[in-house]
């Protein structure tokens, strides 16, 4: 095989992130423009297609070139894989070309053994690493753990590729009509610790709001939590703006990062990140999932910063984009008329109308039989991925605006409102519900909407106009659907 099928993702890999994934290819950009990303390697989605066909042959070929991975992180953080006396862990991530909600979960604190634990020193620190390594790992990748930290790592890379193949990932491709060909990167890299202390935490920050598409404060922050705790929406989470409260140094630096990676790829971003011990550590980046309605302005806000022109915008406006926005709305008079039933956090906006399922597959089955459905869960996983296609809204007992059930429903554009409280799914199932996700409010029955056009709306008025000028672009869907809204 050839050498470059691991590569190191030290600033200098340069690779696209069709040979990369996502993940390693923002990695790599963080490192290469000096951003605190701890060091790590990845195994390409060259790699990753091989491994679906020959499993061993393909990872015994390779497996030199990921121990030499192992002993450049060893190099990097003075730190000893799998002993003592500074421990190095590891996290290992699935990392496709593009973000893909139904792969794999990732495995943190991966290296963890008896010498290990007794070597992290502290020892609730020590027992908190362990039950969250072996939690994870034996829910992600096998009911045993091995012992041996290579065994782990090999094992957790091989159920990475595997994930490719994964019903709810082969679900998400249908959904999108992507390819199933390509495979998966895997992405190993060095642990930071959010539950080392009180000093310490993890969290989610957006470089502008992803629903409305504001340049305001937008992200979730977990004092002494890891970042898995953040995005599975199973704890509450508090706002950005208590980072800037506890580790205003901190916030500072990361909202800096945040602006300079808008710049850097000229779009909306997503960035997980880890505070050890008041050290901030940038985990990865990503395009931003949106709102249809933040779509349309962040595509402005940037084309008007000069960071994009308007080829660009009306690449990035979809006509499903602007369908979304045109849907009929739930004006004020009628909503407060219905009773409440739930109220949470607006994740997703719009209005859904639907029967309240709490089951995934009884979700399913009734939207084969034609019913609207609204998905309740106490949270959502990535493996509920086919519940949410099929849902029109999706509800949710906890978790914030960056818990998967936000950020899915934001990609596929469904209705959300999360962090309802206790009780929610039990209270709920098998009502005839409407989910406002404008207000964050889910209420009785079935409530009547009315349609808005673009005198309503600014920015489909510019748009519209960027659409009629842009001669090469002309005869778009996206033009189209703004030319006949123009003249209705």
């Amino acid at each position: 095989m050839p050498a470059a099928t691991v590569v190191f993702l030290d600033g200098d890999a340069r690779c696209p992130p069709e040979v990369l994934g996502y993940k390693g290819f923002g990695i790599d950009t963080m490192r290469r423009h000096g951003l605190p990303v701890p060091p790590a390697f990845c195994l390409t989605t060259e790699v990753g297609a091989r491994y679906l066909d020959e499993p061993s042959a393909t990872l015994d070929a390779v497996w030199d070139d990921v121990l030499d991975g192992i002993r450049r992180l060893e190099a990097a953080t003075s730190r000893t894989f799998g002993r003592g006396p500074r421990p190095l862990l590891v996290s290992v991530r699935s990392g496709a070309a593009v973000s893909m909600p139904g792969m794999m979960d990732t495995v943190l604190d991966l290296g963890m053994c008896g010498e290990v634990e007794r070597a992290l020193g502290a020892a609730a620190f020590a027992h908190d690493t362990w039950r969250r390594f072996t939690d994870g790992y034996r829910r992600i990748v096998a009911d045993r753990v091995p012992e041996d930290p290579y065994l782990q790592l090999r094992a957790a890379i091989e159920a990475v590729f595997r994930s490719w193949n994964s019903p709810r990932a082969a679900a998400y491709r249908a959904h999108h009509g992507l390819d199933n060909r390509g495979g998966t990167a895997a992405v190993v890299q060095a642990m930071v610790f959010g539950n080392l202390n009180t000093n310490s935490g993890a969290g989610v920050v957006f470089s502008r709001n992803p629903m409305t598409g504001a340049d305001d404060e937008f992200g979730e922050w977990l004092p002494g939590g890891q970042g898995d705790d953040v995005v599975s929406g199973t704890v509450d989470v508090k706002p950005i703006t208590a980072l800037r409260d506890q580790q205003p140094a901190v916030y500072d630096e990361l909202t800096s990062a945040a602006r300079t990676l808008e710049r850097l790829t000229a779009d909306a971003q997503e960035i997980e990140f880890t505070v050890e011990d008041h050290t901030l550590w940038l985990l990865q980046t990503r395009a931003a999932k949106r709102s249809p309605q933040a779509a349309v302005r962040l595509a402005l806000h940037l084309r008007r910063d000069g960071l994009i022109d308007d080829a660009e915008v009306l690449r990035r406006v979809t006509p499903a984009h602007v369908e979304a926005l045109l849907r009929p709305s739930l004006q004020p008079e009628t909503r407060l008329a219905a009773p409440l039933l739930a109220k949470g956090l607006a994740a997703s906006q719009g209005v859904a109308t639907g029967r309240a399922y709490t089951d995934v597959d009884a979700a399913v089955q009734a939207a084969d039989r034609g019913e609207d459905v609204i998905l309740v869960r106490h949270h959502t996983s990535p493996d509920d991925i086919h519940g949410m296609l099929v849902a029109r809204g999706v509800v949710t007992e906890t978790g914030g605006a960056t818990s998967h059930a936000a950020v899915v429903s934001r990609e596929l554009g469904r209705v959300a409102v999360v962090g309802c409280g206790g009780g929610v799914t039990e209270s709920l199932a098998g009502r005839l519900v409407t989910v406002d996700g404008n207000e964050g409010e889910v209420r009785d029955g079935a409530l009547e909407l009315a349609a808005w056009s673009e005198d309503d709306s600014p920015e489909l008025r510019e748009l519209a106009e960027i659409a009629q000028r842009f001669s090469p672009l002309r005869d778009g869907p996206l033009t189209a659907m703004l030319s006949a809204l123009r003249q209705s």
